[in-house]
């Protein structure tokens, strides 16, 4: 599954703007949530797609997703993303991005307690059945509602959390000033709308805001990027580092996974200067590796697997 982002913001600082930036999506409809996925520009696939002479060229791409307001039923729907955006009004002179950051940080708090507070008066309707889990259950949860009540946040409740709270305030938090101090979301969703080659040319050798989203979240999430170097498609793929081959195989397809056999690797540039995976193998830049390789920033993959 993709990595996914949640986009959060307070009212007309930009979030829908840089969702149309990021995904090249019109947001349709006001008060709506919006989903779109955004590809992640890297120049070691176009030059690798042209190597093997690529007829389909597949960047790696993350979900994002947008919510219309900040209440703890709409930040409800970020529980399952990876990381979340903070978008920060640089623009209108009416607000302080810092002291928007606060107040974003606080309306994570206040749904989280939100969360655990519904949860705890469901559980604890569930309990008087007698289950020792569940009793054991709104025991933790009493303790880190008083945890919240106090002052805490579930980022830094010392003991493990229950798995289906899914808190917001522990997962990473990207800050995104639009405004000239950050990203100017509307002309980047402007430049969305043009060819790739021409909003380059517009930016004068200048980063995308797509660019440097991405660039934050791989160092936040800590992600690497592997690649699929065929004829048919080429592709690239982001990773958790540390994943295995294994791990990379099931990205790509569960059936690759369940029948994964053995894995060659090759160097992204190994195999741009070779022209040829034939060439690389000749040259003895092409190895094998079993499931348990950690995949490294770059690596082409062709997993081989039998169902």
């Amino acid at each position: 599954m993709a990595v996914q982002v949640g986009l959060v913001g307070l009212p007309n600082a930009g979030s829908t703007t840089l969702f149309r930036a990021l995904t090249r999506a019109e947001a349709s409809g006001v008060g709506k949530e919006h989903v779109g996925m955004a590809p992640i520009p890297d120049e070691r696939l176009d030059q690798l797609a042209r190597v093997v002479a690529a007829k389909k060229v597949t960047p790696a791409a993350v979900r994002v997703v947008d919510v219309p307001g900040t209440g703890a039923a709409l930040l409800g729907n970020l529980r399952q993303v990876d990381a979340l955006l903070a978008v920060l009004d640089g623009w209108s002179g009416t607000r302080e991005p810092t002291a928007d950051l606060e107040t974003l940080k606080l309306e994570l708090l206040v749904a989280d307690r939100d969360h655990v507070e519904r949860r705890l008066e469901r559980v604890t309707k569930q309990a008087k059945s007698g289950d020792a889990t569940l009793r054991a259950e709104v025991t933790e949860l009493e303790a880190l509602l008083a945890h919240l009540d106090g002052g805490g946040s579930l980022a830094d409740w010392t003991r493990e959390l229950p798995p289906e709270l899914e808190p917001l305030t522990a997962k990473p938090l990207l800050a995104i000033e639009n405004g000239p101090g950050g990203v100017d979301a509307q002309l980047e969703a402007e430049l969305s709308e043009l060819p790739d080659d021409e909003a380059a040319a517009f930016r004068d050798g200048g980063s995308s805001a797509v660019g440097e989203v991405a660039r934050r979240l791989f160092e936040v999430l800590d992600l690497v990027t592997f690649f699929t170097a065929g004829e048919k498609e080429t592709r690239a793929w982001t990773l958790r580092r540390g994943g295995s081959a294994l791990d990379a195989a099931g990205t790509i397809h569960s059936d690759i996974a369940r029948g994964f056999i053995r894995c060659e690797v090759i160097r992204w540039d190994d195999l741009v200067a070779a022209g040829s995976h034939s060439e690389a193998a000749r040259d003895g830049k092409q190895r094998l590796e079993g499931k348990t390789y950690p995949v490294q920033d770059g690596d082409v993959l062709n997993i081989r697997f039998n169902v």
